[in-house]
């Protein structure tokens, strides 16, 4: 369990006033390792004795909670390196089931515009347009983009087909005059950065 699930666990004892250790917190960890606790529906915490329906809307009211908590603040955020887009968007995709396309939209002076959800996919794929993509940016004035996707399997390792479409990206935003100056793959606490693996 990392840093966040440890957190998480201290948090959800204290919330049902329960030890970390307890015979109750530690049958929740154990049907949801490895923060999966953050995707639990309360039907599914239900099944595990000693939890009532209250208990479960305590526990998915507390993640709910923390994941707002979690979510630094957007708008004006200077843009300097690929790990400041990570750490923009770290809590709220590392731990989504389905791949997600978001938009960064960045002044001249890389200040974030806005950030948009651009595409909600399955669980291996987020099927995404450069037209869908250059939509948004053009709508918000965008002088340059930054691309950003999350690999529910928690590897950010780019496939093929991310490769492909980032040079689709590249080249659309050649012809209409709006940079992709990068495009992160977000993973369990590590991303990749096409900018800095040379693949654009």
């Amino acid at each position: 369990m990392n840093q966040y699930g440890d957190i998480l666990k201290t948090l959800v004892a204290a919330s049902l006033f329960e030890k970390p250790g307890s015979y109750v917190v530690e049958e929740i960890f154990k049907k949801f390792p490895n923060t999966d606790l953050v995707n639990a529906t309360e039907e599914e915490l239900m099944q595990i004795k000693g939890i009532g329906k209250s208990r479960a809307r305590q526990i998915t009211s507390l993640i709910q909670l923390t994941k707002e908590f979690n979510k630094p603040y957007t708008k004006d955020r200077k843009i300097k390196s690929p790990k400041d887009v990570f750490e923009l968007v770290r809590a709220e995709m590392q731990f989504l089931k389905k791949e997600h396309f978001i938009l960064l939209m960045l002044s001249t002076k890389n200040d974030v515009i806005a950030k948009e959800v651009i595409s909600i996919g399955t669980l291996n794929a987020a099927i995404v347009h450069p037209r869908e993509v250059y939509y948004a940016a053009i709508k918000r004035c965008s002088a340059a983009i930054i691309a950003i996707h999350n690999h529910p399997s928690g590897d950010p390792s780019p496939s093929q087909e991310d490769i492909d479409l980032t040079k689709r990206l590249v080249l659309a935003g050649n012809v209409i005059g709006i940079e992709l100056l990068d495009h992160v793959i977000v993973g369990n606490d590590v991303f990749v950065s096409f900018k800095e693996k040379g693949f654009m």
